[in-house]
């Protein structure tokens, strides 16, 4: 069982930074930037994905699916 301080827990809507478009909707726990995505936390999921690539539906890579996290990929992303 997981507990979480919800004075820190948020939505975010993780966009490209290309296109614009919601790739996630994901429960934010804490402080500080996003550096992956943990699979537990993605609430929402419209990332297109070609075996471990993670993509947006416009063609630009996103991260990287590593197991139990999506490793993102520097400055392709907005929040």
């Amino acid at each position: 069982m997981m507990i979480f301080c919800l004075m820190t827990a948020r939505v975010l809507e993780v966009r490209c930074k290309s296109c614009d478009r919601i790739i996630f909707k994901y429960l934010k726990i804490g402080k500080g930037k996003l550096w992956h995505c943990w699979k537990g936390r993605i609430i929402e999921d419209y990332s297109v994905r070609e075996g471990e690539i993670v993509k947006c539906a416009c063609g630009r890579v996103i991260g990287k699916d590593e197991k139990k996290w999506i490793k993102l990929k520097p400055f392709s992303i907005k929040y």
